[in-house]
């Protein structure tokens, strides 16, 4: 399938520019382009707490490297699917919707706290009364993350339409589009009843003294999610899949430390089948098509 803005769009993903890379005359040693998902505040944020891994990954390849950070999930799908990137770490559902659109293959998976899962979640204010959920929350407001994001937006949608069978634009007073901080925030500060958001990003953002634990509180937890994949394009270089899994498995929990973000741990071997079920999610609430 081909992809370009438009189909994105179409999709309701947003998008950020879709050329990353300006292209260069290659000359003499060979240059890997990288790529890495809003997984932090900032692109420079992101960028910086990043370049440790694929700059370990560009030396075992031997290979100078670039690496660009997008503002958005659905920017990573168009750079993937034109050429511009050789690898990429991709959020769960960023990943899904590339691999759909382009038959990109995940070939690691990244740990946390030593494992390769995470939990979505919904955080209310610390007053509120919620016994059941989401019966006990019909009409307070609520803000979804961006539509690329697998805790903030896919799961909380998919458990809304096949689970909880409501319409979350009309059962809640609905907005969508945040950022994971945000999303923290605005609920901490009573700008909202109810955000999503995903275990991580929430106790990281406690230990960092961005938001107090008891500013808000957890009021739905899913099942574990697949964590961020480390992805190659399906045009990559032959055996280029191969030798990332391989250099990326052999990193030990102690070079984790010093080429990681806080809290990493390393990574695990994988394929597109252990993100089955956002594959799955995806399908049901009509943003990618099953395959043939």
């Amino acid at each position: 399938m081909k992809i370009d803005r438009r189909t994105l769009i179409g999709s309701g993903a947003g998008l950020a520019a879709a050329t990353l890379f300006t292209p260069a005359i290659a000359q003499g040693h060979k240059k890997l382009r990288f790529g890495v998902g809003p997984l932090l505040p900032s692109a420079d944020d992101t960028k910086k707490a990043f370049t440790p891994i694929f700059a370990h990954l560009a030396k075992e390849l031997d290979a100078d490297f670039e690496l660009a950070a997008t503002t958005d999930w659905a920017g990573m799908a168009v750079a993937m699917g034109s050429g511009q990137l050789d690898a990429a770490w991709m959020g769960p559902w960023g990943y899904v919707i590339a691999n759909n659109a382009t038959g990109c293959q995940a070939v690691a998976t990244v740990k946390y706290d030593d494992k390769p899962t995470y939990l979505g979640i919904i955080i209310g204010r610390p007053d509120l009364k919620v016994s059941k959920f989401p019966d006990d929350t019909k009409g307070m407001s609520i803000s979804f993350a961006d539509v690329g994001s697998t805790s903030g937006w896919l799961i909380p949608t998919y458990c809304a339409k096949e689970v909880w069978k409501i319409d979350p634009k009309t059962f809640w007073k609905y907005s969508e589009g945040a950022t994971h901080a945000a999303n923290e925030l605005s609920v901490s500060t009573g700008q909202v009843d109810l955000a999503t958001d995903f275990d991580r990003n929430r106790n990281a953002m406690i230990a960092s003294g961005r938001i107090k634990p008891d500013s808000n509180k957890v009021v739905w937890t899913s099942d574990p999610l697949p964590n961020d994949a480390i992805v190659v394009p399906a045009n990559a270089a032959k055996g280029l899949g191969v030798e990332v899994q391989k250099i990326l498995t052999a990193i030990t929990v102690e070079q984790a430390k010093a080429l990681l973000p806080d809290r990493y741990t390393g990574f695990v071997a994988s394929t597109h089948a252990f993100y089955d079920v956002i594959e799955k999610a995806g399908i049901a609430v009509g943003k990618i098509k099953a395959k043939a």
